[in-house]
């Protein structure tokens, strides 16, 4: 395996025998970055709930932010399996940095898919290098993870699409040029519209800033469409792939979510574990203590077991299997769960240290949760794992060690 640097790290470097030379090199940058810019700024950045311009500039100029873009339009088209770790080795210091690279794929992922070349020629240089941005604009008072229960309507009107309804929790919606809405089809409510909308679209309000309990840097607010129209050219895909585009958007989210977590759980263990080798608790280091050792294993344990999970995922995900789906869903609930459970224990081990708001831990107990809220909860994604398995156990291969016949007659 070709290594990216020399320096040993707590956590292995397994995964990286699946990536090429260029692609090694471009996690390699990013941990540099990690190391000399956004990690040290990580506390800054978290003060206030702005945009975290200084992190964009930066992630866009050194071709970060265009890894989730066609070579084509100047960007490197980057596989999941380089995706996860650089989203990880930004999740392991900033949730923030993490956050403009999933933002960035979720939001431009449908223009990548299903805009016209003309619309393409026009967007994706500009959102690639970071002079434009754009957000996904999906999520209603009434529908997040349930998108079918959607109540934005779009009807055609000539040579136009006219957009009525409201959308909230919308990341970048105080910053971004245009918006990828989804909405239903009025004349045919079965079906799903996705078209773009530019900021300064008449009928089109956003709201300020919504304030939230985490993941500064990131702002979020609330979108109101009144009667706003635009050029049928805007439409994205066909009339009805709606549905279509917001789920592979949100599949890759998914996963850009499961790496996220899983590198604040990483950090968390290491801060937890330098703690533990300096703080003294009756004569000896706490890293000496064999309860204290054990909830370290659990924890380093569990993150590999994930590691292993996400990265079976990405594989799935750039061969293009048809079951990825479900691995998404079975990969974020399993590593935001863990997670929380794995920074909240770290926390503990740093005690009151930990609970200070100099200290790193804090904003990560804070951000932790909402990846497990956000593209879908813990919760929905356990229903439709379990779903899914009840399904497929009617046609499966039968256990051989069961008898012939009713398991439930006498």
């Amino acid at each position: 395996m070709n290594q990216i640097n020399t320096v040993s790290r707590l956590f292995g470097e397994h995964f990286l025998h699946d990536l090429d030379p260029q692609e090694l090199q471009m996690l390699h940058k990013v941990r540099g970055l990690v190391v000399s810019h956004i990690g040290p700024n990580a506390h800054k950045v978290a003060q206030k709930d702005e945009f975290a311009w200084d992190t964009f500039r930066l992630l866009a100029n050194e071709g970060v932010i265009g890894s989730a873009f066609p070579v084509q339009y100047g960007g490197t088209d980057a596989r999941q399996v380089l995706r996860i770790r650089i989203i990880e080795e930004l999740g392991r210091v900033c949730s923030a940095s993490a956050s403009l690279i999933t933002g960035a794929d979720l939001s431009c992922r449908a223009i990548v898919a299903g805009a016209s070349p003309s619309m393409k020629e026009q967007l994706l240089p500009g959102l690639r290098s970071g002079q434009l941005q754009a957000a996904f604009a999906l999520t209603e008072p009434e529908a997040g993870s349930d998108v079918r229960g959607l109540k934005t309507m779009i009807h055609q009107e000539g040579e136009h699409f006219v957009v009525n309804g409201r959308k909230k929790f919308i990341t970048r919606g105080t910053t971004a040029d245009w918006f990828m809405v989804v909405g239903r089809l009025e004349a045919d409510t079965s079906r799903f519209v996705a078209v773009l909308v530019p900021r300064d679209a008449a009928g089109f309000t956003i709201s300020p800033v919504v304030d939230k309990m985490g993941w500064y840097g990131v702002p979020i607010s609330s979108l109101e469409f009144r009667h706003v129209r635009v050029p049928a050219a805007n439409l994205l895909g066909q009339i009805g792939d709606g549905f279509e585009l917001a789920q592979d958007a949100l599949l890759r989210a998914r996963l850009g979510h499961a790496a996220m977590a899983l590198g604040r759980a990483i950090g968390a263990v290491e801060i937890a574990a330098t703690y533990m080798n300096e703080r003294t608790l009756f004569g000896k280091t706490l890293g000496a203590h064999q309860g204290a050792q054990w909830m370290l294993s659990d924890m380093v344990s569990q993150i590999e077991a994930a590691r292993a999970l996400l990265f079976v995922t990405a594989q799935k995900y750039d061969r293009g299997d048809d079951d990825v789906s479900i691995y998404a869903s079975m990969a974020k609930q399993q590593a935001t769960d863990l997670c929380m459970k794995v920074v909240t224990d770290s926390l503990q081990l740093t005690g009151g240290r930990g609970y200070m708001k100099d200290f790193p831990l804090e904003r990560f107990f804070r951000d932790a949760k909402l990846n497990q809220i956000g593209e879908g909860s813990s919760e929905v994604h356990k229903t439709v794992i379990g779903r899914d398995v009840v399904r497929r156990s009617s046609s499966a291969q039968r256990n051989p060690s069961l008898r012939e016949g009713s398991l439930v007659d006498d």
